[in-house]
């Protein structure tokens, strides 16, 4: 089968005075999580949504539900993407968001709580940016911690339920950083989930953090929630030793995978006993079709679409 990687829209405009307010340790928020309202219960797979906000609203992860019983069809709704940058004068990575992004959270009491309330979990991704700053190039310790205190304290600022990593377009090397090496991947997510013992961390099987899963006698696999398959329309286990139900090695785009496809790899998530089927790219036009050609496969039922 052609293995098809995600094709991405990028903008390059920064939020620096939310940077800023990072950096320095503000510890102001827009508002905590809202305590998820009773939900049908689902029982299944998780369905994970990842939604480009240069075009999209995160809204449209709860306009799907189930015909049968009227559950939630997608469980994390993913905001697709937060960006790690490189400042070249202080030599150090930061978190940065584009002005779609910022958006988002800035407003978050009505682009995610509406979700969360519906019982939706919402996590931002983290993805390079061109610069040479990455998840694999921290040069020490402690400069991965500094890093991993970013994306806690914009967890805790926005009231978000967790961090997903995706080692994409970090372009090693570039700027004079380093290259990858085997000890920061390892450094910023045990950091990380000393912050954030509760909340998500996920990973998007991809570039050379995902190979850096453990060193000096320290393994962070146990420390992810779900890891999954980063090329849509296709089919493969993430090299990752979490246990099936943590685990996508279905990937599709919808409206970009055919139904078939989108159905064959949901039968097959059920058949092997995996527990979790990963999209991206949902859109705001009614996409109830593709979604039901997996959701039957996966609970049973047809998705309803409500505007």
């Amino acid at each position: 089968m052609l293995t098809l990687a995600r094709s991405r829209v990028r903008t390059a405009a920064l939020a620096l005075a939310a940077v800023a307010a990072l950096a320095f340790g503000a510890t102001a928020t827009t508002g905590a999580a809202a305590a998820p309202a009773p939900s049908p219960a689902k029982a299944g797979p998780t369905s994970v949504a990842y939604i480009e906000v240069n075009n999209n609203s995160m809204l449209n992860a709860g306009k799907y539900a189930l015909a049968n019983g009227g559950g939630n069809v997608f469980d994390v709704a993913v905001i697709f993407a937060a960006n790690i940058n490189y400042d070249t004068s202080t030599k150090a990575a930061y978190l940065s968001f584009n002005e779609n992004v910022q958006r988002v959270l800035d407003n978050a009491a009505t682009q995610i709580r509406p979700l969360q309330q519906k019982g939706i979990k919402v996590v931002l991704s983290v993805l390079g940016n061109h610069q040479g700053a990455g998840f694999a190039n921290f040069p020490s310790q402690q400069a991965a911690s500094a890093f991993a205190k970013q994306l806690s304290d914009t967890v805790t600022r926005y009231g978000l339920d967790g961090i997903d990593f995706d080692d994409e377009y970090a372009e090693y090397g570039n700027n004079g950083t380093g290259q990858p090496n085997d000890s920061s991947f390892v450094n910023l997510v045990t950091a990380l989930r000393a912050n954030m013992p509760d909340k998500i961390i996920s990973l998007y099987n991809i570039g050379p953090a995902a190979s850096r899963l453990s060193y000096g006698g320290i393994d962070i696999t146990s420390k992810f929630d779900y890891a999954w398959n980063p090329y849509y329309g296709t089919w493969q286990v993430p090299g990752i030793a979490l246990p099936k139900s943590k685990l996508s090695p279905a990937a599709v785009e919808i409206g970009g995978t055919s139904q078939s496809t989108a159905a064959d790899l949901a039968r097959r998530t059920v058949s092997e006993g995996y527990g979790v089927y990963l999209t991206y790219n949902l859109d705001g036009t009614d996409r109830s079709a593709d979604v039901s050609a997996f959701t039957r496969e996966l609970y049973g039922s047809d998705a309803v679409y409500t505007p």
